[in-house]
């Protein structure tokens, strides 16, 4: 199962450290204590949008383009996961299917 809180927490990290920044800088710079950065960037803790809002002016970006990645993230991540269908030939009779236990 998907968790959103989890997508958007290695978002956030992979910005972070695409710029090259420390959880420290960017919880001062976005006013959210280090602590509650470093829970929402490992998915243990539910951001609210305005805390979101924060932290994205800290990164640089706007509340859209992070939402726009997490987007992708999640689309990628079900599709890793969506059931793979096989195609299946004309319906068999029990006289043309044969199978070993061996």
């Amino acid at each position: 199962m998907i968790l959103l809180r989890h997508e958007l927490g290695e978002v956030l990290r992979e910005v972070r450290t695409a710029q090259k920044r420390t959880l420290r800088d960017v919880a001062k710079s976005s006013a959210v204590s280090l602590g509650y950065l470093s829970e929402i960037e490992r998915g243990t803790k539910e951001a609210s949008s305005e805390l979101l809002a924060s932290v994205c002016d800290g990164l640089g970006m706007t509340l859209s383009e992070l939402l726009s990645l997490v987007r992708d993230r999640v689309e990628h991540v079900e599709t890793m996961t969506a059931p793979v269908t096989l195609p299946v030939g004309p319906a068999r009779t029990a006289d043309e299917v044969s199978a070993s236990a061996a």
